[in-house]
């Protein structure tokens, strides 16, 4: 009996520290999960937003599951872009990394974290303006040619079905093709331009073409970038 005792207590100890050790690398709201809503979910989804607060935990955790499931499905948040297809500067589509965050922590019951001062600030928001399309922007809808060169900032949307996929690039006149905007599950309840993080010199006789004929792009002029 005491040969047996001994051997319980040496395995609750081997147990304790493997569990301790689990517990303290779980994925919580407090540290990981609460800086990606204020970060990519946040400026809609507060109180005054366009949306529900997701600002605390009990509001967050009711809808766990279906955060990680619109988050998958990438139609939260409202990017509404093929990531990787153009490089932006404001991209808000959710990292992998994040994505998968957000998944294993949905998995493991969503703990909030026993510290609450690893929580970050909440962040602040601004009354929320209609994006005003610039006077000099020039929109299309379908193929265009362009008929002088234009150093382009970025694009958007200004009418675009939902449903529709629409690969947009520039052919430029040497044939050379530069991948501009794949537009994928963009909802035009959320217009916003996208912006590149280096602007895009076209010459004239550049070909925009992937814009469907019942669809309107606005293509956004930019500065040139500085050159070494």
């Amino acid at each position: 009996m005491k040969r047996l005792l001994c051997i319980f207590i040496y395995l609750v100890c081997l147990c304790a520290p493997a569990a301790a050790h689990n517990v303290g690398n779980a994925i919580t709201w407090n540290r990981e999960i609460s800086r990606i809503i204020y970060e990519r979910c946040a400026g809609c989804h507060h109180q005054g937003g366009s949306s529900f607060s997701l600002m605390k935990y009990q509001d967050v955790q009711p809808r766990a599951v279906e955060i990680k499931e619109v988050a998958l499905s990438r139609t939260m948040p409202p990017w509404g872009a093929v990531k990787g297809f153009g490089d932006f500067l404001d991209d808000q589509g959710l990292s992998q990394a994040e994505l998968e965050l957000i998944t294993d922590w949905v998995d493991s019951d969503t703990p909030k974290g026993n510290n609450p001062n690893v929580l970050p600030k909440e962040p602040k928001f601004e009354k929320n303006s209609p994006y005003k399309l610039p006077k000099n922007a020039l929109t299309l809808s379908g193929d265009l040619t362009l008929k002088q060169d234009i150093t382009l900032g970025g694009l958007v949307p200004i009418k675009a079905a939902s449903s529709k996929s629409m690969k947009i690039v520039a052919v430029l006149p040497d044939g050379e093709t530069k991948p501009l905007l794949w537009l994928y599950e963009y909802d035009d309840r959320y217009r916003h331009p996208f912006l590149f993080r280096e602007t895009i010199d076209l010459p004239a006789g550049t070909l925009i073409r992937g814009v469907s004929g019942d669809s309107q792009i606005a293509l956004l002029p930019g500065k040139k970038n500085k050159k070494n």
